[in-house]
């Protein structure tokens, strides 16, 4: 059994009291507000502080998660155990030349609006991706006709021994909705976007059209995962749920958009349970309707509710 009074102390040695809080409700701290409670968060302010808190949960065994802002996860309402990290105070975007250098915790909205101040063309795409650029690496995100693997050359990672790694866009392995970061254990600190010399007023325009697009199309008045569903080949998810008359049906707080029957919300204080029943139930009909698989594009992580941890943590 995990001894979580030590991994807390020897978690307080490496970063700030303020960094590090105990069973903490994940659903404060997912995009889609679902999720259980986690054992420890830490949110570390420093490269090497993520270094050693990889070290520390590879000596003691104990399990290591990596939750961005959750846009494009759903935590199960069981929580995760041992050690989650969220990167949210890793924040800097900076630009050299052509070429913008974010930060893992950014918002990758916020990197498309550096880019727009800078007059830096290519990232027009990301103005209405909401989750964070570690996020948007992880599964090579993309809207509109662009993605990730288009514009990034570089990015700082660590790996599973806790080593700060310089990876090219190529050793990523970047595909649809893919990448090999999750298989390989990195964990994303820093991008750099190549980017080419633009007019503002252009790159602007493109970015109204596509946040226009967008707001007018998506329910963002709803906690959600965002585009639940990969498209399977020859079709588009969000029209076979439509014709599936799915729109608007649900289980508990949770159901299939009215606005966009690619989307999930979380309408009413939605468990994952809930949100999760609904993936299925949308799997379920398509598959019997029109004989086409979806396969998820959100991830699913965390125990199911049933699942209890023994530990004791003291604070002091």
């Amino acid at each position: 059994m995990v001894n979580y009074h030590h991994i807390y102390n020897q978690i307080r040695m490496i970063t700030a009291e303020e960094n590090v809080m105990v069973d903490e409700l994940l659903k404060h701290h997912t995009y889609t507000r679902l999720g259980g409670k986690a054992d420890i968060l830490v949110t570390p302010e420093t490269f090497e502080e993520v270094q050693e808190l990889v070290k520390l949960a590879k000596r003691e065994g104990v399990p290591f998660t990596l939750l961005g802002n959750g846009s494009n996860m759903i935590v199960k309402d069981g929580g995760i155990r041992g050690i989650v990290m969220n990167q949210k105070k890793f924040q800097d975007i900076y630009t050299q030349g052509n070429t913008v250098i974010a930060q893992s915790g950014a918002a990758i909205i916020e990197v498309s609006r550096k880019a727009l101040e800078e007059e830096l063309a290519g990232l027009e795409f990301a103005c209405g991706i909401p989750g964070t650029v570690g996020g948007a690496l992880f599964m090579n995100a993309g809207a509109y006709g662009g993605e990730i693997k288009d514009v990034l050359s570089e990015a700082v990672v660590v790996d599973r021994d806790g080593e700060l790694l310089t990876l090219s866009a190529s050793d990523l392995d970047l595909d649809y909705r893919t990448s090999n970061i999750p298989d390989k254990g990195y964990i994303v600190l820093e991008a750099r976007f190549d980017l080419k010399p633009g007019k503002y007023e252009d790159i602007k325009a493109v970015m109204d059209d596509l946040t226009y697009k967008r707001e007018s199309k998506q329910p963002l008045e709803y906690p959600s995962c965002g585009s639940v569903f990969k498209r399977p080949p020859g079709y588009f998810a969000g029209k076979l749920i439509q014709d599936s008359d799915l729109q608007g049906k649900g289980v508990g707080g949770a159901e299939v958009s009215t606005k966009h029957a690619g989307f999930i919300v979380n309408k009413n204080n939605a468990t994952a349970t809930e949100y999760i029943s609904v993936i299925e139930l949308v799997q379920r009909t398509v598959k019997e309707k029109f004989g086409v698989n979806l396969e998820r594009e959100v991830k699913i992580i965390g125990e199911d509710a049933d699942v209890e941890t023994e530990k004791t943590v003291k604070q002091n």
